[in-house]
């Protein structure tokens, strides 16, 4: 497990990277008013495999971790501000990040105009880094603080 938990770790620096690059890139496709092309798109399916490892590893940290195991005493860890958040907080918003992603994904590749393509990029892939940022357990949050880099 604790070999998952430095992967998981050290991938969000991926997941993190290749999603304020696709932010970037819709971003200055929106205000420089420029074609969308192989990159834009290429930047966003990154941020999607990225964060399909991410997800991967991540759940098999909860199952394998024991972190489902504790859901059966829910009532008790919901008073516990760092058990809430990785028992439900963190799982839920990642989630939500991942599905914003596919979906998005899927809206950008359908729509036919670039300043739709990147209005559509920049909306999904936004809300997604936002949720990603804010439910990382970064080493100033106190409750849920992990460090920067996990080692072995």
């Amino acid at each position: 497990m604790q070999v998952l938990l430095i992967i998981h770790s050290f991938l969000r620096w991926f997941v993190l990277l290749f999603g304020i690059w696709t932010v970037l890139n819709a971003l200055g496709g929106l205000s420089g008013r420029k074609e969308y092309l192989g990159a834009d798109g290429r930047s966003n399916f990154f941020f999607m495999i990225s964060m399909d490892i991410q997800l991967l590893v991540g759940l098999s940290l909860y199952f394998v971790g024991g972190w489902f195991d504790k859901l059966k005493h829910l009532g008790e860890y919901m008073k516990d501000p760092a058990l809430r958040f990785f028992t439900m907080e963190h799982e839920f918003m990642m989630i939500i990040a991942w599905i914003l992603v596919h979906v998005g994904r899927v809206l950008v590749k359908k729509a036919t105009a670039s300043p739709l393509k990147f209005r559509r990029s920049l909306i999904f892939f936004g809300i997604s880094l936002l949720l990603i940022l804010i439910s990382t357990p970064w080493p100033f949050r106190e409750a849920v603080a992990r460090p920067w880099f996990r080692w072995f």
